[in-house]
């Protein structure tokens, strides 16, 4: 009886340690779960033997170049382990195409271009604010756009923007005014202005060519205004054009020269910690930029291979009111039809998780 008192104590004291050890190693399983579940994220985009993340993105052979060229350049891509790969030149309407099949993985864009890319069930997302007009105190060279007549125009009696009201009747048909696409900077700001002065946008046709044959078609009187980008503008006044606007006249303040970096939502998502240094990366080399001009334009113009005179202005903070800048490129879209009322909300184009 003794021997079985004994082995029956034996039984349940090993049943105790066995009950132990097992909450043990469920409160040692559960642990490993929740690090896991708050541990650090792997990225699916890993480093070449050089220990740098190559970023794929289109080859830029104008002014968009400065922030790639001075990230690449000045180190700040490094700084954060990555460097920058140029795929090739990629033309506009192939660029957000090519960001959703991967071909490349980001690009800078104006609200409005891809508000409509999303209304259609592209999977994009704005990471960070890239371009931004520069306030009045500083230099209006770094106004995002200016808007120009030929000198003949110019002597019919056409000096401002409102001239154009008068011009267009006497003429009795549509202005033609020069953009780089549909719904970008050019002829939503274009828009603006002609509504401030009475323009009807009805009276304006949007003839689509990049800003260097927009110089040479005025000149050929093939336009009736030009509107070009920084590097631009030296150009057309030494041809003897005449300027008649410039972004500041939209009264759209900061938001007039507006771009975000885009990447495919599921991108980001694969690759939480690379998006975030790529954002830093970037904002650090545009600041660099804005407060360095002169030597971001010299390294620009040897990247692109041709004499540059001015670049854009950037935001010199991640930190904006993203949705009361983005919210007139989403109106203008509304009001002209490109997209429903209500379809697309600023939260749809940006996102602050990565900055």
């Amino acid at each position: 009886m003794k021997k079985r008192a004994i082995g029956k104590k034996t039984v349940l004291i090993g049943l105790a340690l066995i009950t132990s050890l097992s909450m043990v190693v469920v409160g040692c399983a559960k642990k490993s779960t929740a690090s896991n579940t708050t541990g650090t994220v792997t990225d699916q985009l890993k480093p070449d033997s050089d220990g740098l993340i190559p970023i794929k993105t289109w080859s830029r052979t104008n002014c968009a170049s400065t922030p790639w060229v001075v990230a690449d350049q000045k180190g700040f891509l490094k700084k954060y382990g990555l460097k920058v790969d140029y795929t090739g030149e990629t033309q506009s309407t192939q660029q957000i195409p090519s960001i959703l099949n991967g071909n490349n993985y980001i690009g800078e864009f104006h609200p409005n271009t891809y508000a409509v890319a999303i209304a259609g069930g592209a999977d994009l997302i704005g990471v960070g604010v890239n371009g931004a007009d520069p306030t009045p105190d500083i230099d209006p060279k770094y106004r995002h756009m200016w808007w120009f007549v030929s000198k003949k125009t110019a002597d019919a009696g056409v000096k401002t923007y409102a001239d154009l009201v008068k011009y267009q009747k006497s003429l009795g048909r549509k202005l033609k005014f020069s953009t780089g696409a549909a719904n970008i900077c050019t002829d939503f700001e274009g828009n603006v202005i002609a509504d401030k002065v009475g323009l009807k946008r009805s009276d304006i046709e949007w003839v689509t060519m990049p800003d260097v044959q927009a110089l040479q078609a005025l000149q050929q009187n093939l336009l009736d205004v030009s509107a070009v980008h920084p590097p631009y503008f030296k150009g057309m006044e030494e041809a003897g054009n005449v300027k008649i606007a410039d972004t500041a006249d939209t009264k759209l303040g900061e938001t007039a020269g507006l771009t975000y970096y885009v990447v495919d939502k599921t991108w980001a998502e694969k690759n939480p910690n690379v998006t975030k240094k790529l954002v830093k990366a970037m904002f650090e080399a545009q600041v660099w930029a804005n407060q360095h001009p002169t030597e971001a334009a010299d390294l620009t113009a040897k990247h692109i291979g041709q004499p540059v005179s001015g670049s854009h202005y950037y935001s010199n903070s991640l930190k904006i009111d993203d949705a009361t800048w983005v919210k007139p490129w989403i109106t203008d879209l509304e009001n002209n039809g490109s997209i429903p009322k209500g379809k697309v909300k600023w939260t749809d184009l940006v996102t602050t998780k990565y900055q």
